[in-house]
């Protein structure tokens, strides 16, 4: 643990499944912290005798000897993002560092930015990878868009969740976020796709899954929404409304880009289908959809774990 006198005061704002273990980390590294959450129960859930929940956002930011240096926002999306900010814009200090650790689009990042930057407050957009395990582990992947002066100064803060990397200038850790994301969203499909063949075809899929890992079609994916597949577990990690609204996000970047990306779209249009069925699923729900192309075929023998 670092010297909590070096440390600089942090108002957190999102405790959901990412975000409550975020913050855990921080308190357990002794950043001095405060949170906040449009559902205030989930903040209380995770205060102690050091961390407070506070109910207004101004708390947050400053009050009773508090003042806040960083404020890090992990939500749902971008809009929710740009609202809550542009609610505590006025209250925001010049100096202050903002960290956006939401998935949003690249351009919402980059009107972020420029909202700040006339208050005078510096910003990252950092969105992350590595699920609700990766967040307790302190293994996240952190994708971070910004000033390089920023980054080095909240890199030792930004190391208490994982292996930041600065990937370019404002958008650029979202849009790196959306290149993790496409290959997530696709990569879940493929291990799905090949399971089913696996068991349609007569051989045994929780083998074949052994067979493979180690070789090249390896990845984290087959490891642990694999294993979730074979064991019919969509209790979420990263939920089906979440890759959804990346995937369309992704679309939109490429839009902006001037590229096509056939295979996303293809899977961009998986998920707006079990979106209709299974929204707060984990992703390896993709399963639940490639069955309903292929109602003969149910994968596996257990009995569906669902939220």
């Amino acid at each position: 643990m670092e010297n909590a006198h070096s440390l600089p005061a942090v108002g957190f704002i999102g405790t959901g499944l990412m975000g409550a273990p975020m913050a855990q980390r921080l308190a357990a590294h002794g950043f001095p912290l405060r949170l906040w959450n449009r559902t205030h129960a989930k903040a209380v859930a995770i205060q102690t005798d050091t961390v407070v929940a506070v109910k207004d956002l101004s708390e947050l930011i400053t009050g009773d000897g508090w003042k806040a240096e960083v404020l890090v926002t992990m939500l749902d999306a971008g809009p929710v993002v740009l609202d809550i900010v542009q609610k505590i814009l006025p209250l925001l200090r010049p100096g202050m560092v903002l960290i956006d650790m939401s998935s949003t689009r690249q351009d919402e990042a980059k009107e972020l930015a420029l909202r700040l930057k006339d208050a005078g407050v510096h910003m990252l957009d950092c969105p992350v990878s590595g699920g609700v395990i990766g967040a307790e582990q302190g293994t996240l992947a952190l994708m971070a868009g910004g000033e390089s002066g920023v980054f080095a100064r909240m890199e030792n803060l930004l190391r208490v969740f994982g292996r930041p990397v600065l990937v370019g200038g404002h958008g650029s850790g979202q849009l790196a976020k959306l290149c993790n994301q496409l290959i997530v969203g696709g990569t879940i499909e493929i291990v799905a796709e090949a399971l089913l063949l696996a068991q349609a075809g007569g051989a045994d899929p929780a083998a074949v899954r052994t067979a493979l890992r180690g070789g090249f079609a390896e990845s984290r994916i087959l490891e642990v929404h694999g294993q979730r597949m074979l064991d019919r577990s969509f209790l979420p990690g990263g939920k089906v409304r979440t890759q959804h609204k990346d995937m369309q996000n992704i679309l939109a970047a490429a839009t902006n880009a001037g590229v096509t990306l056939p295979v996303t779209e293809i899977v961009s249009g998986i998920f707006a289908d079990l979106l209709q069925q299974q929204p707060d699923a984990d992703h390896s729900a993709a399963i639940l959809a490639l069955e309903q192309r292929n109602p003969a075929h149910r994968f596996g023998d257990c009995k569906s774990r669902l939220p």
